[in-house]
């Protein structure tokens, strides 16, 4: 059923996704070099953007809604010693501004609730994701996630039902993963239907 990125849910973002909002740092970071760019998010996925995204452009903004991180320590203390790289923590976006593409961001305070603007080209949002699997509710086990909670053997809680790929609780999801999921499903199932 696949995952879709979490979205930060405001104003601007669906007008400017592929005109300076993006998801993948690695696939459209080469479109901002030399320019200022912004990136959500407090996991790992935020800053090892943010840090590939500081070798390209002339400055990168991390936004992150608390003062601590999830990612990392190794990750945060690279981070740190960057010099175009500037955390800006206990913030988040309120707005995504601009014309026909990206110029600036509305930043509010978590503290203060005091909010000013930020001239960005780009923003990278590294919020997490989502598995497309709401319409499994009731049907079979959902981890707090939501993902289908089914071991490397790929057998959910429902008898003869099996899980393979990005919607199952897992920790690496890569194409090569969901793939050999398909092999272990398949497998699995073949064994249940023998039985």
């Amino acid at each position: 059923t696949g995952l879709k990125h979490r979205r930060l849910g405001v104003a601007g973002e669906e007008k400017y996704i592929g005109r300076g909002v993006s998801f993948c740092a690695v696939c459209d970071g080469a479109f901002f070099r030399r320019r200022t760019v912004a990136v959500v998010g407090g996991g790992n996925t935020a800053l090892q953007d943010a840090l590939f995204l500081s070798e390209l452009c002339e400055k990168v903004y991390l936004i992150h809604r608390r003062e601590g991180f999830r990612a990392e320590e190794a990750l945060l203390s690279k981070a740190r010693q960057v010099e175009n790289l500037e955390f800006l923590t206990n913030t988040t976006v309120s707005e995504i501004r601009g014309e026909v593409a990206i110029r600036g961001l509305l930043l509010k305070s978590t503290v203060t609730g005091e909010e000013r603007e930020l001239e960005v080209s780009g923003l990278f949002e590294a919020v997490g994701l989502e598995p497309h699997n709401r319409f499994l509710q009731g049907f079979v086990a959902l981890d707090a996630d939501g993902y289908v909670a089914a071991g490397e053997d790929c057998k959910t809680n429902v008898e003869g039902l099996f899980a393979a790929g990005d919607c199952r609780s897992k920790q690496v999801r890569q194409l090569t993963t969901a793939t050999a999921d398909g092999t272990v499903a398949a497998l699995a199932a073949l064994e249940y239907l023998d039985r």
